[in-house]
């Protein structure tokens, strides 16, 4: 085991307690407070919100001769192809003390050395001690955002081309293959099951009036649904900042592509969170998706932050 001070110790679960997740949960909102960025994806959180996954294993260290969480790890090694993959948070008064190192190590030693890890925000400290810990950089994740106070352009739907909203009971399995088609080359996005719908679909933040479907020929061929960050039932509200809107998942058939038709259903999204009175949106694109990077910049969209994803084979 790695090394730790001396009083700290340090615990391996598959599933945790409801005290060790709402321990969890108080040190993410601590780091979030102070570094302006979640340390852990959305993923992650929703594992750790309905149980965990025993599958999963879970590192956390206690400080204090047991009486602060200190710092915790995921490590999800549930894909056959991937090296497994990791996400991890230091409380802000415990940093430079070893503990994030001694997270990873733990790890490193039950991966046999293969890995891949996240660092929300890309923090110097975080990118630091993967490159010294033999990690290189291998994927990024672009935040952008939009002022939705700014104008924004009408809606035109293409030729053959109905949108109307997600009808809970009817069209989860429909979506569901719109979305495997649609996202089949990516990590995460195309291989959502129904279980990863129904757990966000029982979210608060859900709502199916900005969940937006495209149809032809009554045959889904894209979709934008959004998000609303921070709504007074959502646990983000504890962050204490403004409601903050999100392209969440935008996708358009390949059959379709080249109508315009992701431009339309972005405005359309757009519109709806501005209708909600929101004053800003967000989304994350892939850093070498250069297509959707100009589609969103020329809405108006800004680079913001970076999620960067560390490989060590």
């Amino acid at each position: 085991m790695p090394a730790l001070p001396d009083d700290a110790r340090m615990v391996v679960r598959g599933r945790l307690s409801a005290e060790e997740s709402r321990a969890v949960f108080a040190l993410v909102d601590e780091a979030t407070d102070v570094d302006a960025v979640p340390p852990l994806s959305e993923h992650v959180m929703l594992h750790l919100r309905y149980g965990g996954d025993e599958k999963a294993c879970n590192i956390l260290i206690w400080a204090d001769d047991g009486a602060r969480l200190a710092a915790y790890a995921h490590l999800d090694a549930t894909d056959p192809v991937q090296a497994p993959s990791a996400e991890l948070v230091v409380a802000p008064d415990h940093r430079r003390r070893g503990l994030g190192r001694a997270l990873i190590e733990e790890i490193l030693q039950r991966t046999g050395g293969r890995l891949r890890l996240w660092a929300h925000g890309e923090l110097p400290t975080a990118q630091t001690m993967a490159r010294r810990l033999g990690f290189d950089r291998s994927r990024v994740l672009l935040q952008m955002r939009r002022d939705l106070f700014a104008p924004l352009p009408t809606v035109r739907v293409p030729d053959g081309i109905t949108i109307r909203t997600f009808q809970p009971g009817r069209d989860e399995q429909a979506w569901l293959e719109l979305n495997a088609r649609i996202f089949s080359d990516h990590p995460e996005q195309g291989i959502w099951t129904a279980e990863d719908l129904r757990r966000r679909m029982q979210e608060s933040w859900f709502d199916p009036d900005g969940f937006f479907l495209a149809e032809k020929d009554g045959e889904l061929v894209g979709f934008h649904w959004t998000k609303v960050h921070g709504t007074p039932q959502s646990p983000e509200s504890s962050h204490g900042h403004e409601p903050l809107g999100e392209v969440y998942v935008l996708g358009v058939d390949p059959r379709v592509q080249g109508m315009g038709l992701g431009r339309t259903l972005t405005i359309v999204g757009l519109r709806h969170l501005r209708e909600k009175r929101l004053p800003h949106v967000m989304l994350y694109v892939e850093a070498t998706n250069e297509p959707a990077i100009r589609l969103y910049e020329s809405l108006g969209f800004r680079r913001w932050s970076t999620d960067a994803l560390f490989e060590r084979n």
